[in-house]
C-alpha cells in the first residue's frame, strides 16, 4: 500500500469533516474532539452522501441526507442500517496527516 501525505494537522478542524482527492479515490478525513483522525470513503453506503459534510460525535458521522450513523473505526452503518465504507489507515508524523491506499 502506498503512504500517501494529504494534509497537515492544523488544517483540519475538530469535529468536522475534510474532502480530500487522491488521485481516483475521494476520501473524508475526520479529526474527533480528543485529536484522533479517521479516513473514510466519502460515500455513505445509503444514498451516495458527502460524509465529509456530516456531523461528527464521538468516532462516528452522521450522513447530512438521511442521518445514518457511520463508524469512523470500521466503516460500518449502525443498526437499525446496514452498509458499509472502505477506511483507510492514518497517521500523524511531525505534524503531517498521511492516509494508505
Amino acid at each position: 500500500m502506498a503512504k500517501v501525505e494529504i494534509g497537515r494537522i492544523d488544517q483540519l478542524p475538530k469535529r468536522l469533516g475534510k474532502r480530500v482527492r487522491v488521485g481516483n479515490h475521494e476520501l473524508a478525513l475526520f479529526r474527533t474532539g480528543d485529536g484522533r483522525v479517521y479516513a473514510v470513503e466519502n460515500r455513505c453506503p445509503h444514498k451516495g452522501g458527502d460524509l465529509s459534510q456530516g456531523i461528527v460525535s464521538g468516532e462516528y458521522v452522521f450522513c447530512p441526507l438521511h442521518d445514518w450513523k457511520i463508524c469512523l473505526k470500521d466503516g460500518r452503518a449502525q443498526a437499525p442500517d446496514e452498509g458499509c465504507v472502505k477506511t483507510y489507515r492514518v497517521a500523524v508524523e511531525d505534524g503531517s496527516v498521511y492516509v494508505e491506499l
